[in-house]
């Protein structure tokens, strides 16, 4: 490695989430990677809640660490309580989350990264990047150094000529305590890609000394722990709990009056921001006729006194912040650490992205995470994990790993990105899948693994566990395709346990399709089922894949369809102003997304059905 010339392979410009997967796997594919932060102290800092997962998020995680990733394994090392959310609900809902240490996973995170001998890391703001002839050759940071490379990833959060607001007051930065970074977004405009802003914020940090517990509802841990690597020898820690608490009329009564002094109300912030994490003053606003609304408290961590406050994320001053946190249930005397507020920053919508994440217009260059227009740990990570993947792949010039929507979450967010102009900060949510019962969390590895030791981020050993457990899978489903229990007096006696009754002889299978019977109950009436002894993760694909073939077979069925539309490619230097009897708007649309087939095609907002037969019979002809 000729580090001391600053030649590298990749420069990952951001150590967020997505730096820090974009990083990890470009080095372990062999390339040589220079990780550029603001501050070294804050790798994979969680800046707003500390917590990984959620519905529809806990899936990228395990899809991550299917892939080869990390953050699955870095959330189950540090976390302080794990909760399995919709447990009650369908697999497709079914979500896990973690409430980290945040200090720890931050530790954790550069300890995994400083064990990877070709990562270099740099504590700069890297200013420009160099090209030639179209194509990423080098960057140079602040100071004025330069630095040789052949790709560079752009993870930068809500760094890029960031502003932060405490009422109407603003400061330069892309979070609190940090700068923010300026002559990137310039470049980028200067070279033809378009940027745009987005806002968003966090809610205070109260000490915990300060709350009156006993006024709010205890949320505890599960009993029972799952986790998010499919690794083996996941940590058993203590686990430590939550509190729900929730607004009232005051708290509603200081937020109204006070509007006056919210930037975003009087026009200083530009950027829209998220919909589905929105501000306590944009609820009390749009939600007028809601009474109260749950304010979740939220440790930071085991060794400090910091707590977060969950739902209650505002850019009002912090005067008015005392007065509003003091409204609440159990923190009328809570003392503000940290104030909460609001960062409006640069981002360069993704529809001038490709799949793999790379740009449309200059060659290496990658754009992962924030960046991109999301909002989210997970999305950010499973972003980087893409990007890091193909940005060695466009070193080797070999194929690009471009996940279709059947496949992942992670493929439906990048698609959703590329295809869709995105308006507002976007969030994975299992809505956007129109595949969520066959994209769910417990099957993750199987619908990815192969995928990633392919790639070559799964090692052997991982590989064969893999391999093992779906054998298992496959032989279990068989042999309860196979075996019947007898209508006996004893087996309908330990039924009736659980409401259920059989006339006739029945195979397990069949007996595992009625919505109150699960595997465990095999244990009490098979006896070979108890002598298998197979594990929980085994046991609970074979009682999804069992209990939900219909609905399983329904969507595999739309997968097909949509597949025959996937395979009719569309040439790169189509003219679509020379193709008659579509409209002139549809025409815009498809020049401005440049669809790489047909199937992406007809996810194109304002692209009707007609248009797309008239495509089909051209590229048929």
């Amino acid at each position: 490695m000729d580090y001391l010339n600053n030649k590298f392979d990749i420069i990952v410009v951001g150590a967020g989430h997505a730096g820090c997967e974009a990083a990890i796997s470009a080095a372990r594919l062999g390339c040589n990677v220079l990780l550029c932060s603001l501050n070294l102290d804050n790798i994979a800092l969680q800046p707003c809640n500390p917590a990984i997962g959620g519905p529809a998020k806990s899936t990228l995680v395990r899809e991550i660490d299917a892939l080869g990733g990390v953050m699955g394994e870095v959330a189950d090392a540090t976390y302080i309580q794990m909760k399995t959310l919709n447990s009650s609900k369908g697999p497709a809902v079914r979500a896990l989350r973690a409430q980290s240490d945040k200090k720890e996973y931050t530790q954790y995170m550069r300890n995994l990264i400083e064990n990877i001998p070709n990562i270099w890391l740099k504590q700069c703001c890297i200013t420009e990047l160099k090209t030639k002839d179209g194509k990423i050759c080098g960057a140079i940071d602040e100071f004025g150094i330069e630095y040789s490379c052949r790709a560079v990833i752009l993870t930068t959060g809500t760094s890029l000529e960031g502003r932060m607001f405490i009422g109407l007051q603003a400061y330069p930065g892309g979070r609190l305590g940090e700068a923010a970074a300026y002559g990137l977004s310039d470049w980028l405009r200067k070279n033809g890609i378009r940027t745009k802003k987005l806002k968003t914020g966090t809610p205070a940090r109260v000490d915990k000394r300060t709350i009156d517990y006993s006024k709010m509802t205890i949320q505890p841990g599960d009993d029972k722990l799952s986790f998010y690597s499919f690794k083996p020898n996941r940590p058993v820690r203590p686990q430590v709990p939550c509190y729900l608490t929730r607004t009232n009329e005051d708290t509603h009564r200081v937020i109204r009056e006070n509007l006056d002094k919210s930037p975003m109300y009087q026009g200083l912030i530009q950027g829209v921001g998220p919909r589905y994490c929105p501000s306590i003053e944009d609820k009390i606003v749009r939600f007028a006729s809601n009474p109260s609304h749950h304010i979740f408290i939220e440790p930071e961590g085991l060794n400090t006194y910091e707590v977060y406050i969950q739902g209650f994320s505002t850019s009002l001053p912090a005067c008015v912040q005392v007065e509003m946190l003091r409204s609440l249930p159990g923190l009328e005397k809570a003392h503000i650490i940290k104030p909460a507020y609001a960062v409006e920053y640069d981002y360069v919508p993704a529809v001038q992205t490709l799949h793999s994440l790379m740009s449309k217009d200059i060659k290496g260059l990658f754009f992962a995470g924030q960046i991109n227009g999301t909002s989210g740990y997970e999305e950010a990570a499973a972003q980087g994990l893409v990007a890091g993947i193909n940005s060695v792949n466009y070193l080797n010039s070999s194929e690009m790993l471009e996940l279709p929507r059947s496949s992942s979450y992670i493929g439906t967010l990048i698609d959703d990105l590329v295809t869709k102009d995105i308006q507002e900060p976007y969030r994975m949510l299992t809505s956007r899948s129109e595949y969520r019962l066959l994209l769910r969390q417990d099957n993750a590895d199987a619908r990815l693994t192969d995928i990633g030791h392919k790639v070559g981020l799964i090692d052997e050993m991982q590989y064969s566990r893999f391999k093992s457990k779906q054998e298992n899978i496959q032989k279990e489903i068989e042999r309860l395709k196979e075996v019947k229990v007898s209508a006996t007096e004893e087996v309908n006696e330990i039924l009736a346990k659980y409401g259920e009754h059989i006339d006739r002889g029945m195979r397990l299978a069949e007996l595992l399709k009625r919505p109150s019977i699960t595997y465990d109950v095999f244990k009490e009436i098979d006896s070979e089922t108890k002598e298998l002894g197979l594990t929980e993760d085994v046991t609970g694909e074979v009682e999804v894949l069992i209990k939900y073939d219909g609905y399983i077979s329904r969507q595999e069925q739309q997968v097909e369809s949509t597949e025959k539309l996937e395979k009719y490619k569309i040439p790169v230097d189509i003219d679509y102003s020379q193709i008659k009897h579509i409209s002139t708007e549809t025409r815009e649309k498809l020049e401005k997304i440049r669809p790489t087939n047909l199937a992406q095609a007809s996810r194109i907002g304002g692209v009707k059905p007609a248009d797309i037969s008239v495509l089909m019979v051209m590229l048929k002809g």
